[in-house]
């Protein structure tokens, strides 16, 4: 099944080795092309169904597409759908768009075990003739009692002799339909002593009276994951399956698999750690819930660890990526660092994204020598230490916006913003200086009234006296009203559903605040989803898939420009 090699395979190969030390299944697929045992590599993501692709999936779609790119391989996608009950389309067209976003492609159609269901039934069949699969009519709790434990084998179930033909007979009906669910099961006849629990007769088909997504009523019985994926991966000559750890005990009822059946090809199968993140939670079941209970907006809420939400709370698919080459591939379970993500995320978007201004509690200062009917034109830089982003033209103008807390009454010398007699550089424009105070009936500032200091655009006070600092502002007049949601981390929990924890107990009351009279520079007003920005002195943001519109833009904060977390966590 497999393709014979291109002309630069080899030369892949040795680019590869050469480049940096390889992690092992590097040096694995390496060894079999040099040593002739695969011509060329076919890795697969097969991920299921029933629910939204998260980031521990994010490593493994690097892993196995990456594999297949660097060494002038194919990746298939293929949907392991083999459980209708909880498989819907809208997850095979979310986790498409996640595998695209993250920067690759599969290698020809997308393909679903479904795709195969005649050819794994066929192969049952075989099994079935050659003595090594029986029907067995044990209940569920039942055949777990006859499965033994871990320290004790196991006992054959009363109807594991049955003959030949009375199988077929019964694994027809079970086709047809003729048997309740739950009342029987296609086993594979192997060790009920063996001491991996694995190969104690699985089930390989069960009854499932549900329509599937993909090929609607067409089945009433559906092959386990264990049966189907080795001889999907063989149908599809894919060379090198590679999988989480937690499958490392399935790896011989795969081989026993492919060993007694007529398969096309002998795919092998290789284990890595899976991806732990601390202050974060991947099982599906529970991300369900939250979504389900409306802990959270939905799958793609930009507090969720799904790609998904990822993506709309904007972080860049490469700061993934580099985030999943960062912490490399071995066999060892480890926790990794949120931290480390947050960096990736951090790292890339201070390289990559323009800089903006936008006020996120707004103070309005009213420049009583300036003219009120005067708009001036000041440029600011695009990125500061990147010639290619085009400068930002920003209307200057006799009342601007400030944030609230860049103005004190009276402060100590370590304020080092707006202060009542006090100069200070509004970024990119004039130094102003600041008079009188507005308060109204609560005695809360709503004004501060200043004066620029003639000729400092561009330049230092004549007289002088320097400001004590740089705020940012955007024109009263000339700026866009927006909504900025505040993102933080989900759960305050760094092991939220460890030892059987209630993960709900571990939300984080702080994981979102909403700011509703924002005020932005006028240049975000051609703002587009999938665009990032650093709000000057406030982090990195983008505009938001769900919530934004015309009239009202909604920016939600990717990240901090500062890790502050654990700053928080310690004065707690």
């Amino acid at each position: 099944m497999s393709d014979h090699p291109s002309a630069g395979n080899n030369s892949n190969v040795e680019k590869a080795a050469a480049e940096k030390p390889q992690h092992f299944i590097q040096q694995i697929i390496r060894k079999d092309l040099e040593a002739g045992k695969v011509e060329k590599v076919v890795t697969r993501f097969p991920p299921e169904p029933n629910g939204y692709l998260h980031i521990g999936h994010a490593k493994s779609i690097c892993l196995n597409f990456g594999m297949a790119e660097e060494f002038g391989g194919v990746c298939h996608l293929r949907f392991d759908d083999t459980n209708p009950e909880k498989e819907n389309e809208e997850y095979v067209n979310a986790i498409k768009a996640d595998v695209q976003w993250l920067g690759f492609q599969w290698g020809g159609p997308v393909r679903y075990t479904s795709d195969y269901f005649q050819v794994l039934y066929d192969w049952a069949l075989h099994l079935i003739r050659e003595g090594k699969a029986y029907v067995c009519d044990l209940t569920p709790d039942q055949a777990r009692e006859y499965r033994g434990t871990l320290t004790e084998p196991g006992r054959n179930s009363p109807f594991r002799d049955r003959s030949v033909e009375e199988n077929l007979e019964r694994f027809e009906k079970m086709r047809r339909g003729e048997f309740e669910e739950g009342s029987c099961s296609l086993r594979a006849k192997i060790d009920m002593a063996a001491p991996n629990i694995n190969l104690r007769d699985p089930v390989i088909y069960r009854i499932k009276k549900a329509k599937h997504h993909h090929t609607g009523d067409t089945w009433s019985i559906y092959p386990s994951y264990d049966f189907a994926h080795g001889q999907s991966d063989a149908v599809e000559g894919v060379t090198h399956s590679i999988c989480t750890l937690e499958f490392e005990d399935h790896r011989p009822l795969y081989d026993w698999f492919i060993e007694n059946l007529p398969v096309p090809a002998r795919p092998r199968q290789y284990e890595f750690a899976r991806l732990n993140i601390n202050y974060t939670m991947t099982s599906k079941r529970k991300l369900k819930q939250l979504v389900d209970e409306g802990h959270v907006d939905g799958w793609n809420d930009p507090r969720m660890p799904t790609i998904s939400g990822m993506r709309r709370r904007g972080y860049p698919p490469q700061a993934l990526r580099n985030f999943c080459a960062n912490i490399g591939v071995t066999r060892s379970d480890s926790v990794v660092d949120v931290g480390m993500l947050e960096y990736a995320v951090r790292d890339y978007l201070d390289k990559n994204a323009p800089r903006a201004m936008c006020v996120l509690r707004p103070l309005k200062v009213t420049l009583t020598n300036y003219a009120s009917d005067k708009v001036e034109e000041v440029r600011a830089p695009g990125h500061p230490n990147r010639d290619d982003f085009s400068a930002r033209v920003l209307p200057f103008t006799h009342t601007v916006y400030i944030e609230q807390e860049d103005f004190r009454e009276e402060a100590n010398k370590k304020y080092k913003r707006l202060v009542l007699g006090k100069r200070v550089r509004l970024r990119n424009a004039y130094v102003i200086e600041a008079d009188e105070a507005i308060k109204d009936e609560s005695g809360e500032v709503i004004e501060v009234r200043a004066r620029i200091i003639e000729d400092t655009l561009g330049n230092d006070p004549a007289d002088g006296v320097k400001p004590k600092g740089v705020i940012h502002w955007v024109s009263a007049t000339h700026h866009l009203n927006c909504e900025v949601r505040l993102y933080d981390r989900l759960f305050s929990d760094p092991a939220p559903d460890a030892g059987g924890k209630d993960f709900l107990k571990s939300l984080n009351p702080e994981n979102l605040k909403v700011l509703d009279n924002c005020k932005a520079e006028i240049s975000l007003a051609s703002a587009k989803v999938g665009d990032h920005y650093q709000f000057e002195r406030s982090g990195y943001f983008c505009l938001d898939s769900k919530y934004s519109t015309l009239d009202k833009p909604v920016f939600n904060r990717t990240i901090e420009l500062r890790d502050t977390w654990a700053k928080i966590q310690n004065q707690q």
